[in-house]
């Protein structure tokens, strides 16, 4: 074996296990983040973790989430770099790769942003800012995108990888379902503090059942034919056993009437 080839070796092992490193902390960052978003039923607290949690396992340059709003805008919600921003509109003509994001449903996966035509009109601003590479994966509920997750890194850092586009799209996903079961909380609060009566009133043929059944074993026990009557029931037959669920029926619904 030669000098080189055992060189080149060296080199696949080292750039393996820098792999494999990476795959470890991302996967270590999704139990991360799904035991933080657990503690919350706020989707402004979840968002901030979400994107707190990304800048710090990527060391960014920004990690911010956006959410869209009505008549085409696009919200600013949670920011790793500056956590004060929340619900600032954005120009989306600033951010081509934000709203190709948006537009067509597809992350946008930019390995280096210098030499991408898609920033041809903000290169200069990218360049200051030393922008290297970035990342948009929208966020999806019911087919539509209800935002998106950008993740930019500066000019000095490690680049994305394929593998770090595949775990940011599985953020993306739990993201999302955190968002639905945020606003499924919030819809049952509101519900709850504003619709009493209309609750109450769901809840009135489970108490009619209880107050009928209640009824129905009271006087069964006070009966002094219910022996009699329980040796019967062995000789009941299907179709009469269907009738009495039949007249039960008819009673709960009169007993629901109130």
């Amino acid at each position: 074996m030669t000098d080189e080839t055992a060189a080149a070796q060296i080199t696949q092992l080292e750039a393996r296990v820098s792999e494999l490193t990476r795959e470890r902390d991302n996967l270590a960052a999704v139990v991360d983040i799904l035991q933080s978003i657990s503690a919350s039923l706020h989707f402004e607290e979840i968002l901030q973790t979400i994107a707190r949690k990304l800048g710090e396992a990527f060391g960014l340059d920004r990690s911010s989430i956006f959410l869209a709003g009505e008549r085409s805008e696009v919200w600013l919600v949670a920011s790793y770099e500056d956590p004060s921003i929340r619900n600032l509109v954005v120009d989306l003509d600033r951010y081509p790769e934000l709203k190709r994001a948006f537009e067509s449903g597809e992350t946008v996966f930019v390995p280096d942003a210098m030499k991408d035509p898609m920033f041809l009109a903000v290169r200069d601003e990218l360049d200051l800012r030393k922008v290297r590479s970035i990342v948009v994966v929208p966020i999806r509920w019911r087919q539509e995108v209800i935002g998106a997750i950008f993740l930019r890194t500066e000019r000095d850092a490690t680049p994305f990888s394929e593998t770090d586009v595949k775990f940011c799209q599985t953020i993306a996903d739990l993201t999302a379902k955190a968002l639905r079961n945020a606003h499924r909380f919030d819809a049952m609060l509101k519900s709850s503090n504003e619709k009493p009566g209309d609750q109450h009133r769901s809840e009135l043929p489970a108490i009619a059942l209880l107050a009928y059944l209640r009824r129905l074993l009271d006087r069964h026990a006070s009966s002094e034919s219910h022996v009699w009557a329980e040796t019967l029931l062995a000789k009941a037959s299907d179709e009469e056993l269907e009738r009495l669920v039949g007249v039960t029926l008819q009673v709960i619904e009169e007993e629901a009437k109130g």
